[in-house]
C-alpha cells in the first residue's frame, strides 16, 4: 500500500538537502496511499458529508509546515508520521461532526459499505480456514468473503483497527507495534487475538466449545 521505502527515504534526503521539487516528490507519491488510509477509518456515513479529498489536503499542508521538524528528529518512519497526522485529522472530524450533528448522522442509513470492504480479501479469509482446497471450502471462502466486511465492523475498536492495519494498509507488526507504542511481541499477539475473534464472528464455535482468546 504504501510505496517502498528506499525510494521513500531518498527524496527525504533530497528534502533535507534542499533539493528543488524534492517536497513535493515527497508527499505528491504518498497522496494516494494517505488517500486510502483515511477511506479506511472514515465512517461511512460520515464519509458522505465529509470529502476525504479535504482531509488529505489538510495532512499534506502540516505535514509539509512541520518536514523541517521532522527530519531534524525522524522517530519514525516517514510513512508512520503522516499517517499519525492523518489519524488526528480524522479522530477531530469524528468528534466534530458526531458530536455536533450526532441526531442527524445517526438518522441517516448507511447506503455505502466501508472503503475498505471494497478491498480483496481473499488472503485474510484463507488465513480463517483450513487451506484444503474443496468444492465445498472454496464455496465456503467465497461465503465468507461476503461476510468479512460485516465481521470487521462487529469487532471492537482495537481488534478492528490492527486486522486493518495488517491486511488494508500492509504495515508490518514491527510498524503496528511502533503505531500502538506496544512491544513487537505484544502487537503481535494482540493481532492474532484479533484473527481468533474475527474467526469467530466468521465462523462461530459449537455450543459448548470453549474459545481459547
Amino acid at each position: 500500500m504504501w510505496p517502498n521505502r528506499e525510494e521513500t527515504d531518498k527524496l527525504l534526503d533530497d528534502a533535507r538537502q534542499g533539493k528543488a521539487g524534492a517536497v513535493d516528490a515527497l508527499l505528491g507519491r504518498l497522496r494516494e496511499p494517505l488517500r486510502r488510509v483515511i477511506d479506511l477509518r472514515l465512517d461511512p456515513v460520515l464519509a458522505r458529508r465529509v470529502d476525504a479529498s479535504d482531509i488529505v489536503q489538510d495532512v499534506l499542508i502540516e505535514a509539509n509546515q512541520r518536514l523541517t521538524e521532522y527530519l531534524k528528529t525522524p522517530n519514525m518512519p516517514f510513512h508512520l508520521w503522516l499517517r499519525h497526522l492523518a489519524q488526528d485529522r480524522i479522530i477531530d472530524a469524528h468528534r466534530r461532526h458526531r458530536t455536533a450533528q450526532r441526531r442527524s448522522l445517526d438518522r441517516e442509513q448507511t447506503i455505502n459499505a466501508p472503503a475498505w470492504a471494497e478491498d480483496s480479501s481473499t488472503s485474510l479469509v484463507a488465513q480463517l480456514m483450513d487451506q484444503e482446497k474443496t468444492p465445498a471450502s472454496e464455496a465456503i471462502q467465497a461465503e465468507l468473503a461476503r461476510r468479512l466486511a460485516n465481521a470487521v465492523n462487529e469487532l471492537n475498536d482495537d481488534d478492528r483497527g490492527i486486522i486493518l492495519m495488517r491486511h488494508q494498509e500492509q504495515l508490518a507488526n514491527q510498524e503496528v507495534a511502533k503505531l500502538l507504542n506496544l512491544s513487537e511481541a505484544a502487537a503481535s499477539m494482540r493481532y492474532l487475538r484479533a484473527l481468533r475473534r474475527l474467526r469467530l464472528v466468521l465462523i462461530p464455535e459449537p455450543d459448548g466449545q470453549a474459545s481459547d482468546l
